[in-house]
């Protein structure tokens, strides 16, 4: 039996579904890039992201600004592990759950950095996800376990405040 061989059905014709999988969610290259699912945001949003990504800092943490592929001005990254932000994500459940507002889930938190207010979320494995809470763009920002969350939201409230202005996202 020859493994190599192809056949209609096999890997080829699986490759297009394996890409768009990946891209949903933020499947690591081999050689050690980093991958981030762009979000589809509004247009009017899109124009907020954009402004952003030309005012983020090119240091996070003190990680060195490493994008993550495909390219988008709607996600940004650093560092290795990265710290990954992308701009134009939907609400997150939790952020309308009333155990968070109440401090009675353990697994999410909100509270507020340098004037940019997040909802804080533990990942499995380690690591947090913050959304930018009371802004017109919904601001996703995923840290590894070994940053220093308190130093990455510091990094960032500078910008997200100036280009994504307090309001009521879409």
């Amino acid at each position: 039996m020859n493994l190599f061989r192809h056949r209609p059905g096999g890997l080829p014709a699986r490759l297009p579904a394996l890409v768009l999988l990946c891209a949903a969610v933020g499947c690591s290259s081999a050689d050690g890039g980093t991958s981030a699912a762009v979000p589809r945001p509004t247009a009017k949003t899109v124009k907020l992201c954009r402004d952003l990504d030309e005012a983020l800092p090119s240091k996070v943490d003190g990680r060195g600004r490493r994008d993550p592929e495909p390219a988008s001005a709607l996600t940004a990254g650093w560092g290795d592990p990265a710290i990954i932000l992308r701009c134009g994500v939907e609400r997150p459940p939790k952020m309308v759950d009333p155990k968070v507002a109440q401090g009675q889930d353990a697994d999410a938190v909100a509270g507020g950095v340098n004037g940019v207010d997040w909802l804080m979320e533990k990942r499995d494995g380690g690591g947090y996800r913050f959304t930018t809470a009371g802004r017109l763009a919904y601001v996703e920002v995923t840290v590894p376990k070994d940053a220093d969350s308190s130093s990455v939201l510091i990094d960032l409230a500078s910008a997200i405040k100036k280009q994504v202005p307090k309001g009521i996202a879409d």
